[in-house]
């Protein structure tokens, strides 16, 4: 089913490329800032049709896209220029493609967990092991973990993710009989023990009371959580860059993605779990997006967010606006080091596929 798995990864990733595009245009639209093309993809371009004032066109590279609004980089005499309109406008017309991202993202999970995920289970202990180190600091069936070093768990499976950043104590916070519980310098310590099933591994000694009713409350609150733990992997992976414990050889473009899809739903046991893995894949994806294009870089949509709250601020105080030539240079030459970037990871990742 690999090829399924491709279409499906292709399809999933131009959608949230679309959507975020979208995001953008409908509120340039809305916002009467005269749109003169929407594109999705990078490159030569596969189709193009004009409608109105705005051109629509598909592109060859599925690795991005673009709004281009009317005075968008530069300065323009058209009325419904996009510099033209006040700067709340413009403010959400730029914050709208990551919103729509995380909006898709958020959508694709609580739809999963209706027809196709059992709920996520709680981080509540139905039991805790003999000899276990839970045990040993105290720590009984019925309490439910709360925060380790600050970070909540919000599921049971978050425990091990947030045990493994620390340096083995951390400050753990549990709730018993309702009431909150402060344990510092908390010893995080797998032993080898002998689970309730008998089979013997590294284990920190405890269990979850397992899944939880399915409500409208409880997959909305899960969703939720869910998205808010794509949003910390993203910010794991960004520390993990700058502390050197991760390198740009690790990242990875529209192919890895793609590639890393295909082996989620092969891996799975049947083909209806493996497209629903796909798409939980295209949610962390999406939230990616969205987060990602946030970031204060230039000729990302949070770069130009920052520009415009520093100009509407320097507006404000010298009644005098910034040179919008400045701003477009800036965006311009980041917007060539990052297609520069992008063409080389989607190189090294075509490379590592061939090299298998």
């Amino acid at each position: 089913m690999t090829a399924l798995y491709i279409i499906l990864g292709i399809l999933i990733f131009g959608f949230l490329i679309a959507i975020h595009e979208f995001g953008h245009f409908i509120t340039a639209k809305l916002s009467g800032i005269q749109v003169n093309e929407y594109a999705i993809g990078m490159g030569p371009k596969l189709l193009q049709k004009q409608k109105g004032e705005t051109k629509y066109s598909l592109r060859l590279l599925p690795i991005g896209g673009y709004c281009a609004m009317e005075g968008e980089d530069g300065d323009s005499d058209n009325p419904r220029a996009f510099t033209a309109v006040a700067w709340w406008k413009r403010l959400t017309v730029l914050f709208a493609g990551s919103g729509m991202n995380l909006l898709a993202g958020f959508l694709i999970v609580f739809l999963l967990y209706v027809f196709a995920f059992p709920m996520n289970a709680p981080p509540t202990l139905s039991s805790v092991m003999d000899g276990g180190v839970m045990q040993e600091q105290g720590l009984q069936a019925g309490d439910t973990l709360y925060s380790i070093d600050g970070r909540r768990v919000y599921f049971y499976s978050d425990f091990t993710l947030l045990a493994e950043r620390t340096n083995g104590t951390c400050e753990l916070v549990y709730i018993r009989d309702g009431e909150k519980h402060v344990v510092e310098n908390f010893l995080l310590e797998k032993r080898l023990l002998t689970d309730s099933d008998g089979n013997t591994d590294m284990y920190y000694g405890m269990s979850s009371v397992g899944l939880e009713e399915k409500t409208l409350g409880s997959i909305t609150r899960t969703a939720w959580y869910e998205c808010i733990n794509f949003a910390r992997m993203i910010w794991f992976g960004l520390q993990d860059l700058v502390t050197g414990q991760a390198s740009i050889k690790d990242m990875g473009g529209p192919v890895m993605i793609v590639d890393a899809m295909v082996d989620t739903g092969n891996a799975s046991a049947t083909i209806g779990l493996g497209i629903a893995k796909v798409f939980y894949f295209g949610a962390f994806i999406a939230v990616n997006l969205g987060l990602l294009n946030l970031m204060p870089i230039p000729a990302l949509d949070g770069g130009r967010i920052l520009f415009l709250l520093i100009g509407t601020v320097y507006t404000a105080i010298t009644r005098k606006k910034i040179n919008p030539k400045y701003e477009a240079i800036i965006h311009g030459v980041a917007m060539v080091l990052l297609l520069l970037l992008m063409a080389f990871i989607f190189v090294k990742d075509i490379w590592t596929l061939i090299k298998g």
